[in-house]
């Protein structure tokens, strides 16, 4: 075997890393330092659930257990009764609840066991209805075991749910009966209700049902997938929750799963009628409409609001229809130079008289109010700062909101008064606050953070009265003041401030080895004033600095510096990953012959992007070593809802394209580990041998890890440690 510091890069071998690691020891020691710092051992605790009652004064949470559902009081969190009772329900029973969800007039509860997860983000499971009052428990279904994505009437009356038949189905409590909404439903042609797989991944959208305020009928959208291509990945046995069935000869999985350029599910909304159970498609006259992430109702009946994007994600507009006469009609168009920023249309406020949206517009995202006339009643937030997320209004009026206007390491959580127009922070300007709750119902929680202060949860009603600390997890504070910290810094790449932090080696007396880490997505951010204990600690601990910054494209900066990818990922982020290196070798400490660089997903993507230097005018690779977990590859193998956002489809951008770590292979002259889950339905497996692929066609060698069974977070049975502990003994080789 040859070893990676005497790396051959004129021969070619594709190796099991366990096979290499078991020449040393030292792996599995460096995976149990690994162990206490990261997924699961790393959880900060959290509150119980609390689903608030309609009066706002009680909540129901769920027993650790899962044996019985209680009613607290809100202010005070003491029990009042035990609202469900797994042990004494009339008519059926069942051994435990996983879950709940509250009607709408706080009078029955949907209760689910036995979940089975179906994507990452969505499940089935086997769901019951209890009426509080009468103690009384049914399945929700007699015809099928397992439902998905149930609803509840505004009445409480009636439960809408969708069946693995792809069609919907309304249970009629009162009188214990099932109707048919839609009957077309047909696996890999036809889905009503619920989304496909990639609106699922990146619309973050698990159900489109939605109810009419006056329970007269319901809309939904309707998916036919029947031109979107199939994937098909290998399952094997494994030993992970090991699949017996394919201990001798591996099985398949095949989805629907469009590509960048390939056909999405044509889209259409519908809308059912209780008492004549008559269905109607709802037209939308815009021609271009390629997606609808979202479609609700907004306080009446003849308000059915339908938002839609087209396939370039540059433009947005909400529709206005009256679904019993299916008019439909624009309100409100919202373009961009770019790409529509996901929270404009997936976090609209919709009130009774007037929708909120954040807008990019200002080249800030801010708040704008408009009437449902489609007039822009005002403009709630302005400034040099982003409006991250809209939390609703209490009953004064006041709008509650997540902001950077402490710059864009910190997050505050704002009031704004109704009549003054006066903005209150409600947390500390340093840290990282995000409100829980809905403020109209006179409480909410603010989770606070900072990189030195663990999650602490605090109750407060809409007078900002504090009224108790729901998770303090003081045991954490004290640990962490032995711990590494983050220490922040600025640098300059091509003239562009960047932040950045740095975890410095302990015990280290001479100049030490760092790894660079990022993640680099459009949006995304990992430089951040926010409590995080990860693998970094035991890198620290193990000798190693830590070193990561957030380029350009990254999120809580000006709209420009994000959109600045645009077309060509890859490019810059490179380009401002290079720089950080040669900022991290100009540091008295470090050893600027022993810097590596390591990321997951779209940080894996970049790793191999960095370790090539394809960009022009780079020189040549100079990284010790590489890490790429679950990479992209090649832009072209991944989503077309994702990619299309930041890349259009090949088609209209095949230069753009071309920038992927697929082309610049023979430029790979560092050691290169490539870890990868064998059921990534995300980031598929595939992107990572067609890459090695392409390194044997460049008699270029890496080491290739597969994880059985995984899927893209790769966290299952302990999985997570093997990952970065594996990660960490390969650098401890290479730097």
């Amino acid at each position: 075997m040859i070893h990676l510091n005497r790396f051959i890069t004129l021969a070619l071998l594709l190796l099991p890393l366990g096979a290499w690691a078991a020449n040393d020891r030292t792996a599995s020691s460096t995976i149990a330092d690994v162990t206490p710092y990261v997924y699961p051992d790393n959880q900060a605790r959290t509150p119980e659930k609390m689903v608030m009652l309609p009066d706002g004064l009680s909540y129901l949470t769920l027993s650790d257990d899962g044996k019985h559902i209680d009613r607290c009081a809100s202010a005070s969190g003491d029990v009042q009764e035990t609202v469900l009772n797994v042990e004494k329900t009339r008519e059926n029973s069942i051994d435990r609840i996983d879950d709940f969800i509250l009607s709408p007039d706080g009078k029955k509860l949907l209760v689910y066991s036995k979940k089975e997860m179906i994507w990452r983000h969505s499940f089935k499971a086997n769901w019951h209805t209890f009426d509080i009052y009468r103690n009384i428990l049914k399945p929700l279904s007699t015809e099928f075991d397992m439902q998905q994505a149930p609803a509840f009437s505004p009445d409480g009356r009636m439960v809408a749910f969708v069946a693995d038949n792809g069609n919907i189905y309304i249970k009629k409590l009162d009188y214990d009966s099932q109707v048919a909404v839609t009957k077309d439903g047909k696996k890999g042609e036809v889905i009503n209700g619920v989304p496909d797989w990639v609106y699922q991944e990146e619309f973050g959208l698990l159900s489109t049902i939605t109810w009419a305020p006056d329970n007269s009928g319901l809309c939904y959208v309707k998916f036919n997938e029947a031109d979107v291509p199939v994937y098909t990945f290998t399952l094997y046995q494994g030993a992970c929750k090991p699949n017996d069935q394919y201990a001798l000869y591996p099985g398949q999985f095949s989805y629907k799963y469009p590509v960048a350029g390939e056909p999405n599910s044509k889209v259409t909304v519908h809308h059912y009628d209780v008492e004549t159970r008559e269905t109607k498609r709802v037209d939308l006259p815009y021609s271009s409409l390629e997606y609808i992430p979202r479609i609700t109702y907004a306080g009446s009946p003849e308000r059915l609001m339908v938002v839609t994007l087209n396939r370039d994600q540059n433009r947005m507009d909400i529709y206005l229809s009256n679904p019993k006469s299916t008019v439909a009609k624009a309100i409100l168009s919202e373009t961009s130079d770019a790409w529509i920023e996901p929270n404009t249309y997936e976090d609209i406020h919709w009130g009774n008289e007037s929708f909120v949206i954040q807008s990019y517009r200002s080249g800030w995202c801010h708040l704008y109010q408009y009437a449902y006339t489609g007039a822009l009643m005002r403009q709630l937030t302005s400034g040099d700062f982003n409006v991250i997320a809209y939390y609703g209004a209490d009953a004064s009026g006041a709008h509650y909101y997540q902001a950077t206007s402490q710059g864009p390491l910190n997050r505050q959580v704002r009031r704004l008064d109704s009549k003054s127009g006066k903005a209150t922070d409600l947390s500390p300007a340093n840290g990282w606050a995000d409100l829980q709750g809905d403020p109209a119902k006179g409480f909410y929680s603010i989770k606070y953070s900072s990189t030195e202060q663990p999650p602490r949860y605090t109750l407060y009603n809409t007078k900002q009265k504090q009224l108790r600390v729901l998770e303090a997890n003081d045991s954490l504070a004290d640990i962490a003041a032995s711990l590494p910290r983050k220490e922040f810094f600025t640098m300059q790449s091509d003239g562009v401030t960047l932040n950045g932090y740095i975890i410095h080696p302990q015990g280290v007396t001479s100049k030490a080895p760092v790894i660079m880490w990022q993640y680099s997505g459009p949006g995304s951010q990992e430089v951040k004033n926010q409590w995080s204990v990860d693998w970094q600690v035991a890198a620290a601990q193990a000798g190693i600095g830590v070193i990561c910054v957030d380029g350009r494209g990254t999120g809580g900066r000006e709209r420009s510096f994000t959109t600045s990818v645009y077309r060509r990922l890859g490019y810059y982020e490179t380009i401002d990953q290079r720089n950080a290196a040669r900022y991290a070798a100009s540091l008295p400490w470090v050893d600027a012959s022993r810097i590596g660089i390591a990321g997951w997903s779209y940080g894996g993507f970049e790793t191999l992007m960095a370790a090539t230097a394809q960009a022009s005018g780079l020189p040549q690779p100079s990284y010790a070593a590489a890490v790429a977990i679950a990479p992209v590859t090649d832009w072209r193998y991944y989503d077309s809802i994702y990619t299309e956002r930041y890349m259009l489809t090949p088609a209209q951008n095949h230069d753009g394209y071309e920038l992927a770590p697929i082309q610049f292979t023979d430029r790979l002259d560092c050691p290169l580990l490539i870890m990868h889950g064998t059921a990534d339905d995300n980031v598929h497996l595939s992107n990572s041998l067609e890459y090695t692929a392409q390194l044997v066609e460049n008699a270029k060698s890496c080491y290739l890890m597969p994880f059985t069974g995984m899927d893209h977070s790769i966290r299952e049975c302990g999985a997570r440690a093997v990952v970065y502990g594996t990660m960490l003994h390969f650098f401890k080789q290479n730097l």
